[in-house]
């Protein structure tokens, strides 16, 4: 297993990949995975639901990218970084739906159902 960094580390390595990504004018995608108490409100995760969480997140990314806390015990966070080409609205959706159904597999089956997966695509302010 890789590297899971705290949030401090994470941001910083985010703020990295942005200033990389606009000197390049690529995009990259951050993937944001929360447990939802109720719609619309996450919780904070149990020790053995972030450590699904991540053992999952490393399962399905590439050794290029990185994993971390976006919010400590309440969103982690992975950067997908990418290449010249950016991503369609399709690869995005099935990005989101395999990256579920992994997480799905490394979670308690009660907490499987309220994991909440957002992927974000960050361009540079020359592709806007």
């Amino acid at each position: 297993m890789s590297q899971t960094y705290n949030e401090e580390a994470f941001r910083y390595f985010l703020g990295v990949e942005r200033r990389r990504s606009e000197r390049a004018q690529t995009s990259f995608l951050l993937l944001l995975v929360s447990v939802r108490k109720e719609p619309g409100v996450s919780t904070r995760m149990l020790p053995v639901v972030a450590a699904g969480i991540f053992s999952g997140l490393w399962q399905s990314v590439r050794e290029a990218d990185f994993v971390g806390w976006f919010r400590d015990e309440r969103v982690a966070g992975a950067v997908l970084t990418q290449g010249p080409h950016k991503p369609t609205d399709d690869v995005v959706a099935i990005i989101s739906r395999r990256i579920i159904e992994t997480l799905a597999e490394h979670v308690p089956s009660d907490v499987a159902g309220r994991l909440q997966v957002r992927v974000l695509e960050l361009r540079s302010r020359q592709e806007r």
